[in-house]
């Protein structure tokens, strides 16, 4: 089983960018099931309907999300229409709208899409993700022959390490995102947990994590408070990875990382 995971996409720019591409990986590298991190689809903050349908018409099939996933007016609606292909970070308090994580048949196995968020430097109180998984994997009585992807959406790469060790054995992957920066330590655990810190972005190559220089540039200068504006054009870092996994024990067999540069103009 090869599934393909993409980081945060940015943006227009960054859609435009997956359109682009994803036709060129799914003849390439032939994956199963595509995932992505979506909560900056609606011009780089939050989701919007029509950003959502964008992303599946162009051959995402499940999009997972963080903590900007609520900032734009009709997510109710979305999760209502697309509940089982979009999740938040499952360790939100209770009630708010959406599910943190969802199942879906490929193939004849059950595969299990888990989004959680950390805590450390984050301004919310979110719920232990650590707890969290552990109680949902009781709920779903996942089992060891089961995949598991984790989206652990987080800025802190220790947490987000730590995790991954808590889980080895028991999901297939841990996929970080969130901080928009790509790292180098992609690697399988020792019982079988495929790890990567951050997966990294989908957006704009020469702006400040996916948001035109000028405005943070000002605000670190500065100290006041600035709208960040996104491209529209230009040279877009496409990140993701490729993990493959054993169908028969669910444990990670090979994983890559898949970067490149586009023009989008």
């Amino acid at each position: 089983m090869k599934i393909l995971f993409f980081g945060d996409i940015v943006g227009k720019i960054g859609r435009r960018a997956i359109s682009e591409v994803l036709p060129e990986y799914r003849k390439k590298y032939s994956p199963d099931l595509v995932i992505a991190n979506g909560e900056n689809l609606a011009h780089g903050i939050g989701i919007t309907e029509r950003t959502v349908e964008e992303m599946f018409e162009a051959g995402i099939d499940i999009l997972t999300s963080g903590n900007h996933i609520y900032k734009k007016k009709g997510y109710e609606e979305v999760f209502t229409q697309y509940g089982e292909r979009i999740i938040r970070p499952a360790n939100y308090p209770e009630g708010v709208s959406g599910s943190g994580y969802t199942t879906i048949k490929v193939k004849g196995k059950r595969i299990v899409v888990i989004n959680l968020m950390g805590r450390v430097f984050m301004q919310e109180n979110f719920d232990d993700p650590f707890k969290k998984y552990d109680q949902i994997e009781k709920l779903l009585k996942i089992a060891k022959s089961d995949i598991v992807i984790v989206d652990f959406h987080g800025e802190a790469t220790s947490e987000k390490n730590g995790f991954g060790w808590h889980v080895d054995g028991r999901a297939s992957a841990v996929f970080g995102t969130h901080t928009h920066v790509p790292t180098a330590d992609l690697k399988i655990l020792p019982q079988g947990t495929s790890y990567l810190t951050d997966i990294g972005m989908v957006g704009g190559r020469d702006t400040i994590i996916g948001v035109e220089r000028e405005g943070p540039l000002t605000m670190f200068l500065t100290q006041l408070p600035v709208s960040f504006e996104k491209p529209e054009e230009g040279v877009v870092q496409v990140n993701a990875v490729l993990v493959s996994i054993d169908e028969k024990t669910g444990r990670a067999k090979t994983i890559k990382r898949v970067d490149q540069e586009i023009e989008i103009n």
